[in-house]
């Protein structure tokens, strides 16, 4: 099936832009209206805010955009853009009747997920945010929804934090799985609803603290 003048312009953009975008399986179809999401990196305090795709394609200057906002914020690098897993979070925010999501992690560089696999649990020798498929956030309410409307979309991978308060989601293998453990409370935020995610300092500190009790309670 041959391309429209307008998807192959819109193709050469996106090749322009500089940002690696990824059209999964479970990318939906092309919308009949531009979707449209809210984001807010925690780390950073960047915005994204307006369509990123409409029925002609992925918006190269959203795309771009979001490359930068999903980007691996301790090594400054940015990664691929998986619409399909944009599109989940739409859908997920759509079905609880959230418009903004909070970012806590999305791309992540090899030497990043290592380092973070070496000091928590729950992260994983090959996670999906390594390909720019997951997303892990939080939103001012009706999160545990937003966990359960995640599974009923049965679009790839579900990881529910309910005392960090945070969802995972990606648009890897179907499967899911739920976090309760001590060891992980506070990790992301502070388990409080409504409460702001920790630093990566906090974090870290936490780490230490709960290793610290660990070797302790061994002994």
């Amino acid at each position: 099936m041959s391309s429209s003048p307008l998807s192959l312009k819109r193709r050469s953009l996106l090749i322009g832009c500089g940002a690696l975008v990824l059209m999964s399986d479970r990318a939906l179809a092309a919308p009949a209206a531009p979707r449209r999401l809210s984001l807010r990196n925690q780390h950073t305090g960047e915005t994204f805010e307006g369509p990123y795709r409409d029925a002609s394609g992925p918006l190269p200057d959203a795309m771009a955009d979001l490359s930068k906002l999903l980007r691996d914020h301790r090594a400054n690098k940015e990664g691929p853009v998986d619409v399909g897993t944009l599109d989940f979070l739409a859908d997920v925010l759509e079905a609880v009747g959230q418009s903004k999501a909070t970012i806590l992690s999305a791309f992540r560089t090899p030497e990043t997920n290592a380092m973070l696999a070496s000091r928590s649990l729950g992260v994983a020798e090959h996670s999906q945010h390594l390909l720019g498929r997951a997303l892990d956030i939080t939103l001012p309410s009706r999160l545990p929804e937003a966990h359960r409307s995640a599974l009923a979309l049965k679009r790839g991978g579900v990881g529910w934090y309910p005392r960090s308060h945070f969802l995972h989601i990606d648009t890897g293998p179907l499967r899911n799985w739920e976090m309760l453990g001590e060891n992980l409370d506070g990790l992301f935020a502070p388990g409080v609803r409504g409460a702001r995610p920790r630093t990566v300092s906090q974090r870290m500190k936490l780490h230490r603290a709960l290793a610290r009790r660990q070797m302790l309670g061994r002994r």
